[in-house]
């Protein structure tokens, strides 16, 4: 009974050690890969408050994008940087 215990035992302990676990950092989704929506253009006009308009709306998709872009790559970059230093 103690030799089936212990050959048991180490049985066990060596098909753990034996077989290294493969860490992979997931994948970035789909979504969080999508760029940034083109900006709108101006039709020809004399009215400086239309061509304006389109100017305001552009300089603010561009920086909610920015924002939105910059905040996702520091995140992935810090969860890569803590998944690669656990061992």
């Amino acid at each position: 009974m103690k030799t089936l215990l212990v050959a048991l035992t180490i049985l066990i302990l060596t098909g753990c050690s034996s077989t290294p676990v493969k860490r992979n950092f997931p994948a970035v989704p789909s979504e969080l890969m999508e760029s940034c929506p083109d900006l709108k253009k101006t039709e020809p006009t004399e009215k400086l408050s239309e061509v304006l308009k389109v100017v305001v709306d552009n300089y603010g998709q561009y920086h909610e994008c920015k924002i939105k872009v910059d905040t996702w790559v520091e995140w992935y970059k810090m969860q890569k940087n803590i998944f690669e230093s656990v061992k």
